[in-house]
């Protein structure tokens, strides 16, 4: 089996969240030289163009938001995760695309359209604390997991980054957290540690942090050949959750052992390698004069 076709079936395994769901389409190559609201120099350039670690990112990002009640009560009482997580996973996938490799006034476009979304977003969390999506405790948390989630797959699972690059990648993400309204989403790992340490006494297990492992493992996010594969990568994101989080939540035994690990390198690795032409990333570079291997070399 050539490294080609290894990539041409991880870009099937995961690649297919690169593409949006109907309705939500973009040419990234235009309009030509249009900047993006992150440097195609940055380090966020290199992490979100690997399918593999955003998928893994993602959902550890997701778990994290979870663990929040208020957020919980949000995320599970007004989006379509339990009823068409497939298409609501390429949503997400949509929208990180365009808030990195997007132009400038399509980016803010489509994060105004979120913003407004979440206007009406409001309720009570179980035990009655109510709750509104745009208050920025919130948005700082889903944006500082979101965050946390990506760039800790990156390094961890693609090539390791050091405490400078994964700081200037936390701070790459502050204008489009300025756009959404998270205004205190941290600029660094010691910010984002400072957060989340303020954060954990808020934290809580919760049943519906297993139902959306569940759903995620067994959801039709790969095709049916690939399902093994889709649990790794599932398990993956659990192994990114902080280990005392990790405990908290009562998922500590639901994470990789040693060879998994290096199993789920080694697609990282691969998905990172290969440029997918039909892809944001590929497009974006192209849109700014930039050579279609530009990201991959």
């Amino acid at each position: 089996m050539s490294f080609l076709s290894v990539q041409d079936q991880i870009s099937e395994l995961v690649g297919g969240l690169m593409a949006p769901p109907p309705g939500l389409a973009f040419d990234y190559t235009m309009p030509a030289g249009e900047p993006a609201l992150v440097s195609a120099s940055s380090i966020s350039w290199q992490i979100f163009k690997n399918p593999v670690s955003l998928f893994v990112g993602g959902v550890a990002a997701v778990i994290l938001e979870l663990a929040e009640p208020s957020v919980r009560s949000g995320v599970w009482d007004h989006s379509s995760f339990r009823t068409d997580a497939v298409t609501r996973l390429r949503r997400t996938g949509a929208a990180a695309m365009m808030t990195v490799y997007g132009p400038r006034s399509a980016a803010a476009a489509m994060i105004g359209r979120v913003v407004r979304r979440h206007g009406a977003v409001s309720g009570q969390t179980p035990d009655g604390k109510e709750y509104h999506a745009n208050d920025q405790r919130l948005l700082d948390w889903v944006q500082a997991t979101a965050s946390y989630g990506f760039i800790e797959a990156y390094s961890r699972f693609v090539r390791p980054l050091s405490d400078a690059q994964r700081s200037q990648a936390f701070a790459e993400g502050a204008a489009a957290s300025r756009l959404y309204g998270a205004l205190g989403a941290p600029g660094s790992v010691a910010e984002w540690q400072a957060m989340l340490v303020a954060a954990e006494p808020g934290l809580e297990r919760s049943d519906i942090i297993f139902e959306f492992l569940e759903i995620m493992r067994t959801a039709p996010i790969a095709p049916r050949l690939f399902r093994p594969v889709q649990r790794l990568l599932v398990r993956a994101a659990v192994d990114l959750v902080p280990a005392h989080v990790r405990a908290l939540l009562g998922i500590d035994q639901l994470g990789l052992s040693g060879w998994q690990r290096q199993a789920v390198a080694t697609m990282a690795r691969i998905g990172d390698a290969v440029p997918i032409k039909s892809a944001p990333p590929v497009q974006a570079s192209l849109r700014l004069g930039l050579d279609a291997n530009y990201l991959y070399r």
